[in-house]
């Protein structure tokens, strides 16, 4: 005779914690980022002062300020932001998609994420300066169901 099967109830989400350089400010998201990737567009370059920016996108409900939020610079506009510390002036997250998603800048988690970046993409404005070395897929910008790798081969979903 088998046992009697039993509901669990739903396993709590992993929270991680991220913060600007200086501290004050503060966030806790969820470990459930739906992508990573390195994007080499020139504003993510430019907003980053950095070759690439390391990103992971996931749902804004799924991220809260727990400190700071007061102290949180808003730049940009249009269906996006950034959202910087105003002390250090650290990128913490842009805000895309009508506000709908956040692109947690990765470099600002304190905890260790399980997803690591799928693929490089906006390689077609990438700084000439800097050589990409791994072996993740590259892509001249977005990747779509319909997009192209830089090397030919067909986008992996």
């Amino acid at each position: 005779m088998r046992p009697p099967v039993t509901l669990q109830p739903p396993t709590p989400q992993r929270t991680l914690a991220g913060s600007c350089q200086c501290g004050q400010v503060t966030y806790v998201v969820e470990d459930a980022f739906l992508y990573a990737v390195n994007c080499h567009c020139s504003i993510c370059r430019r907003g980053t002062g950095a070759a690439f920016k390391p990103l992971a996108g996931i749902e804004r409900a799924k991220l809260r300020v727990t400190q700071g939020l007061a102290c949180i610079q808003v730049i940009g506009a249009h269906g996006w932001h950034d959202e910087r510390c105003n002390r250090c002036g650290s990128l913490l997250f842009a805000v895309v998609r009508d506000g709908a998603y956040v692109h947690v800048t990765m470099g600002t988690l304190i905890d260790d994420p399980t997803i690591r970046p799928t693929a490089h993409i906006f390689v077609g404005s990438k700084a000439a300066w800097f050589t990409i070395t791994d072996d993740l897929p590259q892509y001249n910008e977005h990747i779509t169901t319909d997009a192209v790798s830089v090397d030919g081969g067909p986008t992996r979903p």
